[in-house]
């Protein structure tokens, strides 16, 4: 057990070095930026990166540790009807371009989640994006994959074995949201205190 945690730990330490949290750092001003200029955020990924869309989503709309307003924040894999009709009738490939395209305004940010980095629905979705204007966040293993050509924003790490990605994500995540939240709402944690 020591040892698995010991290695855990060594997987986060490699992938926490000064170049990806510079990215990280540079990812949350843009994100602070862009919600402050009225722009709204599409997140997409497949499997746990899914999940992880839905996570990033509720923390902004809802709130990570501040009470505050809701901040526009979209998961692009949580309309059912929506995904299984395109599937349907075209192809499942295209099931987030589709929507950056119904959803996507030049100025808007869509946040791509591919532990592999060549989830081809998430790429299409990227492709979409640049043709619209709309700003791209990567955040991917394998040093991003396909998605690595195609991310104004990029959250890569070496790592290839997917567990370990995941936790890394979740931490990076965690981070992106929490200091978001504070450099919006920076007198929201001064008033709830003040109140209590």
């Amino acid at each position: 057990m020591t040892y698995w945690i010991q290695h855990r730990l060594k997987s986060l330490e490699e992938a926490f070095n000064a170049k990806y949290c510079r990215s990280v750092e540079q990812t949350i001003g843009l994100i602070a930026r862009q919600f402050q200029n009225g722009q709204k955020l599409l997140i997409c990924g497949n499997g746990g990166s899914a999940a992880d869309a839905q996570h990033i989503a509720a923390e902004f709309v809802g709130r990570f540790q501040l009470h505050r307003r809701g901040l526009p924040a979209i998961a692009l894999g949580t309309n059912p009807a929506t995904l299984t009709a395109w599937a349907n009738d075209y192809e499942y490939e295209t099931i987030f371009a589709r929507q950056v395209e119904a959803f996507g305004q030049p100025g808007d940010i869509l946040w791509g989640i591919s532990t592999s980095g060549k989830s081809t629905n998430v790429v299409r979705a990227f492709e979409m994006a640049r043709e619209l204007g709309v700003i791209t966040i990567g955040m991917a293993g394998n040093n991003g994959g396909m998605l690595k050509d195609l991310s104004d924003y990029q959250l890569f790490v070496k790592q290839h074995h997917t567990p370990y990605i995941q936790e890394i994500h979740l931490m990076t995540y965690h981070r992106i949201c929490e200091q978001v939240e504070a450099q919006l709402f920076a007198n929201a944690g001064l008033e709830a205190q003040i109140a209590v």
